[in-house]
């Protein structure tokens, strides 16, 4: 008797650094944001929010990722009055220095190296009735390790429909639609014989190495999300997501929001739920958001459980101009 069995395409492409959520408010609710996409972290999540957004903001993000792998982010959200509203973000994931290993050094060569991955960022999006908006985004993508590097150009673009029924949002997103990524760079150039049969022949002729092309790790996601005010100037929010990525099965991600009249803010979610081979359990956070003279400061932070990996925290910043 056979049995039939999926594959995964689990590590079938490039950029991982991509599929890393931004924002604390986001990744404090499990990363079911789509639908949401009310502050900058819409430029990754969904820029369909982007047209609604009409104050100038900035946001800093900074990410300790696992060992010693960091990620900053920054992005600025520039309203055009009657004309929608533009958004900027650069995005860097970065190591420390490593040392060079070779099979004829296995305890190193001395020499030292790291790699790096970063994103230019442009974004537009506009209402196109009072209830419905349409956000794109054109990223520059490049990876870089020691001497070599691969780069690329990705769009994004996304929707948020604002139902009649109050409080009650629709957000669809595809992100990271672009070309393959090739590493290349002096690092693959190699002296080799290229027929050791022949002793006549030079064996330190000049070679390079030819490596694979990859493709981006594209994410369709659909949400749902639905605002209730409860009593004493709380509310709540419930969002839902649903992924569809190229490189991994379908999952689903839920997230919940109390918010006690728009100044302390209280999170919980579950991100990729059903996903093969998911390690990511809960994910928790909380938030602040006052103002002073003619600036609205918003703090927040998140906590997310990876099991047996680590417990990765992330705080954003963002300034609102009121």
């Amino acid at each position: 008797m056979m049995v039939a069995q999926g594959i995964s395409k689990t590590g079938t492409t490039a950029a991982q650094f991509l599929k890393l959520g931004i924002g604390s408010k986001a990744l404090g609710i499990g990363g079911a944001f789509t639908s949401i996409a009310d502050d900058p972290s819409c430029l990754y999540w969904n820029p369909g929010g982007l047209g609604s957004q009409k104050k100038y903001n900035i946001m800093f993000d900074h990410y300790n990722w696992f060992l010693d792998i960091k990620m900053d982010y920054l992005a600025l959200i520039l309203p055009l009055t009657n004309y929608g509203t533009m958004g900027f973000a650069f995005n860097y994931l970065h190591m420390g220095e490593m040392e060079v290993t070779t099979t004829k050094d296995p305890e190193g060569t001395g020499e030292k190296f790291n790699a790096s991955s970063y994103i230019g960022q442009f974004s537009y999006g506009v209402n196109l009735t009072d209830r419905f908006s349409l956000g794109l985004s054109v990223k520059y993508i490049r990876e870089i390790i020691w001497n070599s590097h691969a780069e690329g150009v990705a769009i994004d673009i996304g929707t948020l429909f604002r139902t009649k029924v109050e409080g009650l949002n629709i957000g669809m997103s595809v992100s990271n639609y672009g070309n393959k990524l090739q590493m290349s760079g002096r690092d693959l150039l190699i002296q080799t014989d290229i027929d050791p049969t022949l002793e006549s022949d030079p064996d330190n002729v000049g070679s390079m190495l030819v490596t694979d092309q990859f493709d981006l790790p594209i994410v369709s996601r659909f949400g749902i999300s639905y605002k209730a005010n409860l009593v004493n100037h709380i509310s709540t929010t419930l969002s839902i997501d649903a992924n569809h990525p190229n490189d991994n099965t379908e999952s689903i991600s839920v997230g919940s929001e109390v918010n006690y009249n728009n100044i302390a803010f209280l999170r919980a979610g579950l991100k990729d739920l059903f996903l093969m081979d998911s390690q990511q359990k809960i994910s928790i956070g909380c938030g602040l958001n006052v103002k002073y003279k003619s600036i609205r400061y918003k703090i927040d932070y998140s906590y997310s459980d990876f099991t047996i990996l680590g417990s990765p925290q992330k705080i954003t910043i963002t300034f609102v101009l009121d």
